[in-house]
């Protein structure tokens, strides 16, 4: 089993955090409580999965719970960098769709007009 970690960096007008490991029952408290810290301080969070390799149940529980803390707050949180079981575990619960980018949709719009 892949041990967790979690980190943030904050650039200009958004909080980006970089999840690696896997995003289970184990992680799901850290993981929780650093998605809520920074919806909390940035209206905009980026959160980078591409070095997750396995996201169960609690880990989408927490992006969601992220989620609408930050529409409660105005604000949003997206997903970058799913690939391969992720990606799936994304696309099957409509993750996928609901935490894209506002840029990744604009630019999903124009590859099927």
């Amino acid at each position: 089993m892949a041990s967790f970690e979690a980190r943030t960096a904050a650039q200009p007008g958004r909080i980006t955090v970089l999840l690696a490991g896997d995003c289970d029952l184990t992680a799901r408290d850290r993981l929780t409580a650093v998605l809520l810290d920074a919806v909390s301080h940035s209206a905009v969070v980026f959160v980078d999965v591409s070095d997750v390799g396995f996201l169960d149940s609690t880990g989408v529980h927490a992006l969601v719970t992220a989620h609408h803390a930050a529409r409660a707050r105005d604000g949003g949180l997206y997903l970058t960098g799913a690939t391969g079981t992720v990606a799936a575990v994304l696309e099957l619960t409509g993750l996928d769709a609901l935490l894209r980018a506002p840029a990744e949709e604009s630019a999903e719009k124009g590859r099927h007009a």
